[in-house]
């Protein structure tokens, strides 16, 4: 059995990957600011009232998880707003890169004592954080935290690999989920069916990639 760590966990694909993984055997301990009913009755543990973008929350997360060593961390925690050329809010930018992009690396700085060997971390990204894949412009703030967070990841990969611990971006598809007003192309439980896959599939080996949770290797 497994520990497997996931933030954003209350809802979405977050819930799904705590879904799956319980079903697996393994034990789940859900992270968020805010608790669910459907996430109560799954993970084995919810650690609530986290915020990744303060300081003080993830030294609270990380003093709760301190005897419990994590085998996977899923780093799923996000905010997706819109923002124009002409319109731009620029606190808007400030807050996808403090939840998006900073928030990862807080929480994966302050867990990565606790991981042995062996371990994982998945970032759930986005194909729009690659530079050879905007041919549609906008979306300023959303865009340039999930490259930062892919900026991020890999260099986390590089620095983590000699520890033994594997890291991959993941893309989890145009998915059904509130973020994008349920208008997505998967279900939450197809996409955690291919994230899970490509975590499955993650080795030192192959550290630092940039997947589509179909298993396409996604253009930084």
């Amino acid at each position: 059995m497994k520990h497997v760590v996931i933030t954003g966990a209350n809802r979405g694909i977050g819930l799904e990957l705590a879904r799956l993984y319980a079903a697996r055997g393994d034990q789940v301990t859900g992270v968020c600011r805010e608790s669910s009913p459907e996430l109560d009755q799954v993970a084995a543990r919810v650690l609530d009232g986290v915020d990744v973008t303060r300081d003080a929350d993830v030294e609270k997360l990380a003093h709760a998880l301190s005897y419990n060593p994590i085998d996977l961390l899923i780093n799923n925690a996000g905010i997706l707003q819109d923002e124009r050329l002409g319109s731009i809010d620029f606190d808007s930018l400030r807050i996808q890169m403090e939840v998006n992009a900073y928030g990862p690396l807080r929480v994966a700085q302050a867990l990565v004592s606790l991981m042995p060997d062996g371990g994982k971390i998945a970032n759930i990204t986005s194909r729009m954080g690659s530079m050879a894949d905007n041919d549609s412009g906008g979306r300023y703030g959303y865009r340039a935290s999930k490259a930062a967070l892919n900026a991020f990841g890999k260099s986390l990969a590089m620095d983590l690999k000699p520890k033994g611990i594997a890291v991959a971006q993941l893309h989890p598809g145009y998915v059904q989920t509130r973020m994008v007003g349920f208008s997505g192309h998967l279900t939450p439980t197809e996409s955690a069916r291919g994230l899970a896959d490509r975590i499955d599939g993650l080795t030192l080996e192959n550290t630092g990639s940039f997947w589509h949770s179909n298993g396409e290797a996604l253009l930084w």
